[in-house]
């Protein structure tokens, strides 16, 4: 398989990536039609390759049983360059996402992209990609990724960030009206997606996400390999 190595592929049905060789950690997944190449690693397995998704940069191993769901790339995978005068028409409908992703029965999962369960960046990295809009892969990837705006400046759209003073682990989608829709674990209170609020800190998970917030962030362009993460 050798020669394989910085071939790229197209995915035929979703795949799910994974942290180590011995296929422990989902990291992320790989929607049907994303583009990945094989590349070497240290560690050597005959159960799993290592790849990289060409969209994001992102690594991990994939199952060996599951490579007869690639096919060779006919192109290579070519990013779009968008700038804020083209992204900003198309984020209701990325908003849109959310709520019809809210709105069928699901759960957090750590590493989820494709759905119905999502992580919190999974969500917005999926919700983005479903209007032609790449994001980095996880919150603190799409907080650098992002432009700040301050409070006062929010749009709906804009993403919001939560962790501590030192990293963010978290990541919201502002819809307007001091409310934000998210991907949130059961340590959280919640279990999936929900809306929160910025303001009306009565619900239990409004009032610890607040604790938590660091900064809002705009999408200014589309993520292109290479980009500074």
């Amino acid at each position: 398989m050798g020669e394989l190595f910085g071939q790229e592929y197209i995915c035929r049905q979703a795949l799910n990536l994974y942290k180590t060789a011995e296929l422990e950690g989902l990291v992320t997944q790989a929607a049907v039609g994303r583009h990945l190449r094989r590349v070497e690693a240290e560690q050597q397995s005959s159960n799993a390759y290592a790849v990289v998704l060409c969209e994001d940069d992102y690594p991990g191993w994939i199952n060996a049983a599951d490579w007869d769901a690639l096919q060779p790339a006919e192109q290579p995978y070519q990013p779009v360059s968008l700038d804020r005068s083209a992204i900003a028409p198309r984020l209701p409908e990325a908003i849109a996402f959310t709520e019809r992703a809210m709105a069928m029965p699901n759960t957090y999962l750590w590493g989820g992209t494709v759905g119905p369960n999502y992580d919190c960046s999974g969500l917005m990295q999926a919700a983005f990609a479903s209007v032609g809009i790449r994001l980095p892969r996880d919150s603190y990837q799409q907080e650098a990724f992002t432009q700040p705006v301050a409070w006062d400046e929010l749009t709906p759209g804009d993403l919001i960030f939560f962790g501590t003073p030192e990293r963010t682990k978290h990541v919201a989608l502002y819809l307007g009206q001091g409310d934000y829709i998210h991907s949130s674990g059961i340590d959280q209170g919640r279990n999936g997606i929900g809306i929160d609020s910025l303001s009306n800190l009565s619900h239990p998970v409004s009032a610890a996400y607040h604790q938590q917030l660091r900064r809002a962030g705009r999408v200014m362009t589309s993520y292109c390999s290479g980009g500074a993460l």
